[in-house]
């Protein structure tokens, strides 16, 4: 049993943002109820990094365990009629349509709050539901690119550089995740539901706050250099290195213990923290000169003999054989009835009482739909009638692995 059991979420979400915050909400232990088209979301078809899978791609698998799937036709008024029915019990209603979507198909907050008074709602949007940007695509690269955070990275010499993941997804979702939480705290003290936005720009200036702060408090200006360094904001060296056998990472070591443990004592004349940033591509170029006649193990042996801070740079290979992910239980692994052995990133949080689990894996599109119509009360005869007329779909695994 989670935190969250005995909660409801209803899900209309799509891509990342959206399923990544429900699915949150679904480790916790709140009953999470995917709403889709009855052909399912276009992401358990869309191509994802060349991986293949029986019905569901990685990307749809990663982002909605522990949910169910209640396939409905909103665009039918018998489709919309069924979800306002699951409204009536829910606690958080989750979606990420463009601006005004939701309200053409009567799923925007009025209309869902005047089914249930105390609803959450969550509205995930790109750039704010009005103002100038407001129906411009929210896709992750390009608030990335609009975030400023592009231009913190490299050299002058480089074209601006994107994250790579997918950072402003991930931060919306969590900032999405975190309202949905904080709204419910709010509930529970005052019995009062409410709306809550979360857009991906604010999101993505949000996680800056110490680089912002340092230009609009500070007055100091994104400064790329001649070197490659890893952020316009921290003194040198500071940044990915190539070694005899590969590359480490290295982050803002004291120059006098880095010019000892390099065989470079014209380091310790530097000042650490003045002449770390105005001579960072100086102490930049010695480093990476002098990297390459060691490997990164003996480097590192040789930092951590002097406390400077270096790691090892992983492919994805090396991530999940890391003994340290290993002992954390970074991944979870499960059998999934149509995908087999399924593994992927676990949960970022640990409870002494109530661990999150994976209950189930990413469902069907209609999986759930009987199921869930049944819990509603709907008779066998009106959801035959509503299977017929297409304002919904349904799917059993059971009866067609038989």
């Amino acid at each position: 049993m989670g935190i969250l059991d005995g909660y409801r979420v209803v899900d209309l979400s799509i891509a990342m943002a959206g399923p990544l915050a429900a699915m949150r909400l679904g480790d916790l232990g709140a009953d999470v109820v995917k709403v889709e088209p009855p052909g399912g979301e276009w992401q358990r078809r869309a191509p994802a990094g060349g991986a293949t899978g029986t019905e569901l791609n990685a990307s749809f698998l990663s982002l909605n365990r522990n949910k169910r799937s209640l396939a409905a036709d909103l665009k039918t008024s018998e489709g919309r009629e069924v979800v306002r029915d699951l409204v009536r019990g829910a606690d958080v209603f989750l979606q990420n349509y463009r601006p005004g979507v939701a309200e053409r198909l009567g799923m925007d907050y009025a209309a869902v709050r005047e089914v249930n008074p105390g609803i959450v709602y969550v509205s995930i949007s790109g750039y704010g539901d009005s103002g100038p940007y407001a129906d411009r695509p929210g896709q992750d690269l390009l608030l990335q690119a609009m975030s400023g955070a592009m231009y913190s990275v490299g050299r002058e010499s480089d074209p601006p550089a994107p994250a790579g993941t997918y950072a402003v997804d991930a931060i919306t979702a969590y900032s999405a995740f975190e309202g949905a939480l904080a709204a419910l705290l709010h509930r529970e003290r005052t019995g009062e539901g409410q709306l809550v936005k979360v857009n991906m720009l604010d999101a993505a200036i949000a996680v800056q706050m110490q680089e912002l702060s340092v230009y609009t408090v500070g007055g100091v200006p994104q400064r790329r250099g001649a070197e490659p360094h890893g952020h316009t904001y921290i003194r040198a060296p500071y940044g990915v290195f190539t070694t005899k056998d590969g590359h480490l990472a290295l982050a803002m070591p004291p120059l006098d213990a880095l010019g000892e443990a390099l065989g470079l004592p014209e380091l310790a004349a530097y000042d650490t923290d003045v002449d770390g940033h105005g001579r960072r591509d100086e102490i930049t170029a010695l480093v990476r000169a002098r990297l390459p006649r060691h490997t990164t193990a003996e480097w590192l042996e040789l930092f951590a003999e002097r406390g400077i801070w270096a790691g090892p740079v992983h492919t994805y290979a090396d991530v999940v054989a890391d003994p340290q992910v290993r002992h954390n239980g970074s991944f979870v692994t499960y059998r999934h009835p149509v995908e087999g052995e399924v593994t992927t990133p676990g949960f970022p949080y640990r409870f002494s009482a109530t661990p999150p689990e994976v209950r189930r894996g990413a469902p069907l599109a209609g999986e759930h739909t009987r199921e869930v119509l049944g819990e509603l009360g709907y008779p066998e005869q009106r959801v035959a009638a509503l299977l017929a007329e297409g304002a919904i779909a349904a799917r059993n695994r059971e009866e067609e692995m038989s």
